[in-house]
Order: C-alpha cells, then structure tokens, then sequence
C-alpha cells in the first residue's frame, strides 16, 4: 500500500495529467474531484498518502484536512495557490505534512511524496529497534509515533512527530534549520519557505511550558531551534 496516492482535485484535466504521470513513476493512483469524496477515501484506510487541493467546491481543503485529522494521521500534501500564504500557513496549521504551490511540475509533486513517504517507511523499518525518547517532561515512542508531555498524550501529524523526535535526540544542542530540514521534511531548506517555522509554532501550541513558563522550544536567531530540558 506504501505507493498509493489519493489525488483529491476538482481540476479533472490537471488530475488526469497528474495521475498518468505519477502511475508512470510507480504509484497506484486514485483521484476524485470534491471534498466530502476525499474525506471519505481519506479515512478508507486504502491509500498511504493524500495529496489535497485547499480550492474544492462544498467542502473545501481546509476543511476536509481538518475531517481527516479528527480520525487519521495519513501522511496530507496540499496543493495551494502559488504565492498564496495564508492557505500555505493555514493548511500547515491544521495538519498538513507539507505543501506544493500549483502550477506544479508533475516532477516536483513526485518529489515531494517521495520525501513523505520515504520517512514513513524509514519510520516502518527501525521502529522496532528504536527506544523511547525521553526529554524532561516529553516522552516519545518512536514504534508507536505517540508522544506525552508530563504524562499528557500529545497528538501529533507524522511530520511534527519527526520534527520533535529530531530536536528531542538533541536535547540542549542547537539544530540548524537545514539539519531540521533535512531530518525532519526529508528535503532542503527552501529560500523563503516557512513550513519549517509554522510546523514548530503548531508543536509549542500542543506541548506544554517549562516551569518558568517558556516553551521547551527555542528560537536561536540566525540558526535553528533548540529543545530545553528543563
């Protein structure tokens, strides 16, 4: 099932081109064309990955990644609007992995799903060899990608688990943004990209303070970020 893709776009000359060439590079490929059907084959437990587009007549992308996050931690890469930050930013907000601003290359998409999921089955492979990840009060279980602060559950997507499991490992060393990057996206560090920026805002939202009320992620100006035990 690792190369299933669901392509969720009402653009149905765009989705066809689309589908033929991811088919063409290896993947299995589903497409429908509105919101409350992508929901739905979302949560089927039939696909590995979702590549959804933010414009959808009814329900739109937004709101449909909020439905599937509600049930599902299935990897999400949105299709937005070239330029368009505050979709970017929001879809980022409510779950998504990662972004492609269309017009997209076909290679580019391809690209990118394969840095998803090539985590996704790294994540697979070395789970069962992997211990639990303790920083102060955070508790991280790699084989079951769940997370606890001060014995809280925290509920994470599968790129801000990867993001925290890197900076966690480095507890009171700072990561360089292109390290994070690297780790934790499975890509470079793009000029100007703040998905790396709003992915660690969302994580000091769901885990708690230090105890002289910081948050236990801090922001090196100029570097990267850096995880505070205590």
């Amino acid at each position: 099932m690792m190369n299933r893709v669901l392509l969720v776009d009402d653009d149905v000359e765009l989705s066809g081109m689309l589908e033929e060439y991811l088919q063409q590079e290896g993947f299995a490929t589903t497409a429908v064309h509105d919101g409350e059907s992508g929901v739905t084959e979302a949560l089927s437990g039939r696909h590995a990955i979702v590549v959804l587009d933010v414009m959808l007549p009814g329900v739109g992308g937004v709101e449909a990644l909020r439905r599937i996050r509600a049930r599902s931690r299935i990897p999400v890469l949105m299709l937005t609007a070239k330029g368009d930050d505050v979709d970017r930013i929001v879809g980022l907000e409510v779950g998504a992995d990662d972004y492609v601003p269309k017009p997209c290359t076909p290679r580019e998409l391809v690209a990118r799903l394969r840095a998803i999921l090539r985590r996704t089955q790294s994540d697979d492979v070395f789970a069962a060899r992997t211990s639990p990840v303790r920083a102060g009060p955070l508790l991280l279980w790699p084989e079951k990608r769940s997370a606890e602060w001060d014995g809280r559950s925290v509920d994470l997507t599968s790129t801000e688990f990867n993001l925290l499991e890197v900076l966690a490992r480095n507890a009171g060393r700072v990561v360089a943004k292109t390290e994070l990057s690297e780790r934790g996206l499975g890509r470079p560090l793009a000029r100007y990209d703040r998905s790396l920026d709003v992915h660690v805002s969302s994580l000091r939202q769901k885990l708690g303070t230090l105890g002289d009320g910081r948050s236990c992620i801090q922001t090196v100006r100029g570097v990267g970020y850096q995880f505070i035990r205590e």
